[in-house]
């Protein structure tokens, strides 16, 4: 460890396909303490030097930050506020980063909540995937008072090669994280499309997809995405590196949104049944490139 050892203990709440890696890359230079209510995501943090915790309590114990990685903002209340929440036990002054796409408006009621005990939150969600987050290179979206983001941004350097501060109220990194999820969940579903008209016009979906990847059509999505979606079509199990529910959670996110703001969203809409329908087939646990199987079968 180094001397920022000395800043205090991390305590990492969420040791999930994100949570883990960035609590690894966290531990790095921060003495952290994790927990998860699987004792296999535990044993695992362990195995990377990181103190494994008995309870979101103990682990949160005289942190002066706290990281969460939750599923959605039902999980993020329950965690804090819930039978076993760790929130009554936080002491004034110390911030709890957000780092999960919940909402707005489950963040900014949580904010709300931890205020009143002198405690700030600090809206933070992330995008790139478990090995940019082992890295340190994750896209971090922030919203916060300057003096939370002070706390925490020793923290969230550490994460992120791209922290960008979008505004001063907890929710703003969470708007942004929304209009996020709407273009990847969008891009997500082309994707699947283009190259399951790709076989179906009889090309071979593995030698289209670099000469997609060469010109005018390329997207991060595509790039990223297409590989495995190849790997669907010829009859594997592509590595989940992006379960398939997280985005029926995400587009749902969008549309709510689109409905409080009075803005239409059809091309979201569509992409949001598209996952659902794969949830349906029974794809949700799986890497979301299985998408391309529905259009397929």
């Amino acid at each position: 460890m180094t001397s920022s050892t000395q800043e205090g203990p991390v305590a990492v709440i969420g040791l999930g396909a994100m949570g883990l890696p960035v609590a690894l890359r966290i531990a790095e230079t921060r003495d952290v303490r994790g927990y998860d209510v699987s004792a296999e995501r535990v044993a695992l943090a362990a195995s990377g030097g990181i103190a494994a915790a008995a309870s979101a309590v103990d682990a949160c114990r005289d942190a002066t930050v706290v990281l969460l990685a939750v599923r959605d903002g039902a999980q993020l209340h329950d965690v804090l506020f819930g039978e076993h929440g760790f929130a009554p036990s936080l002491s004034r002054g110390s911030v709890v980063i957000v780092t999960s796409t919940v909402g707005v408006r489950a963040v900014q009621e949580v904010a709300s909540r931890l205020e009143a005990d002198g405690v700030e939150l600090v809206d933070a969600p992330m995008s790139g995937g478990p090995v940019r987050a082992r890295n340190g290179d994750l896209l971090v979206v922030v919203g916060a008072s300057d003096a939370a983001l002070a706390t925490a941004r020793p923290v969230l350097a550490r994460m992120a090669t791209t922290l960008s501060v979008v505004g001063r109220r907890a929710g703003d990194g969470q708007a942004l994280k929304t209009v996020n999820q709407l273009l990847c969940g969008v891009h997500i579903a082309a994707a699947a499309e283009a190259l399951a008209l790709a076989r179906g016009m009889g090309l071979d979906p593995a030698a289209v997809l670099p000469l997609l990847g060469a010109g005018a059509a390329e997207s991060f999505m595509l790039g990223d995405r297409g590989p495995r979606m190849v790997e669907a079509l010829e009859g594997g199990e592509p590595e989940v590196r992006s379960r398939l529910d997280i985005f029926v959670k995400d587009l749902g996110i969008v549309q709510d949104a689109a409905r409080a703001h009075h803005v239409s969203t059809p091309l979201a809409a569509i992409a949001e049944q598209l996952f659902r329908l794969g949830e349906a087939h029974g794809y949700g646990t799986l890497d979301d490139s299985a998408l391309v199987r529905l259009l397929t079968s």
